[in-house]
């Protein structure tokens, strides 16, 4: 049993496909098996190559959303931070407004600094121990240190500037880390 098929360039016998994927040819001393040449043969293992770099774009796009929140948690502590120093220089501002004659007569304005590391502990008047109080509250929210200051000037007509430096974790834009906070205010 030969069968011909006319429409290829050369004759041979007719391939038939059975159900294993494989093709017989029917030729006249027998039947000769061959492994099936057609498209499907030739993607094996494109799913699998599909599926990894999948995994990759994913595990990158992952990747980038894990240094963005972190970059976002640093930006959000030093927003805290700067937050902190203002609400730490209305709270002397309150506590001037409340004393406005000592306030405005210069007892609550400081020579230097003060420092968080080294807090004065002189509470013989309000004024005294007010500065006391405020250099404490500096250095439990912006932490006890050299670098964290507080500096009070205010004038006899009660115009108040509050400075706050402290060191923070991130660089500012011009590379340096101490951060100030300047406060004026109108007792």
């Amino acid at each position: 049993m030969i069968r011909l098929n006319i429409d290829k360039t050369r004759w041979h016998g007719a391939a038939v496909q059975d159900a294993d994927g494989y093709l017989d040819e029917a030729f006249s001393e027998g039947t000769q098996r061959m492994p099936r040449t057609g498209t499907s043969a030739l993607q094996r293992g494109v799913g699998l190559i599909e599926v990894l770099i999948a995994v990759l774009i994913l595990s990158v796009a992952f990747l980038g959303i894990a240094a963005l929140q972190a970059m976002s948690l640093s930006a959000n502590n030093t927003a805290m931070a700067r937050s902190m120093a203002t609400i730490a220089s209305y709270s002397i501002l309150d506590a001037m407004r409340a004393d406005y004659t000592n306030a405005t007569g210069g007892a609550y304005n400081t020579d230097a600094a003060l420092k968080a590391s080294s807090c004065p502990t002189d509470t013989s008047t309000l004024a005294n121990s007010q500065r006391v109080q405020w250099c404490g509250l500096l250095g439990g929210t912006l932490g006890v240190a050299e670098t964290t200051t507080g500096a009070i000037n205010c004038s006899s007509v009660g115009d108040c500037t509050i400075t706050i430096t402290f060191v923070d974790v991130r660089q500012g834009a011009d590379g340096n880390k101490q951060q100030t906070v300047t406060t004026r205010a109108m007792l």
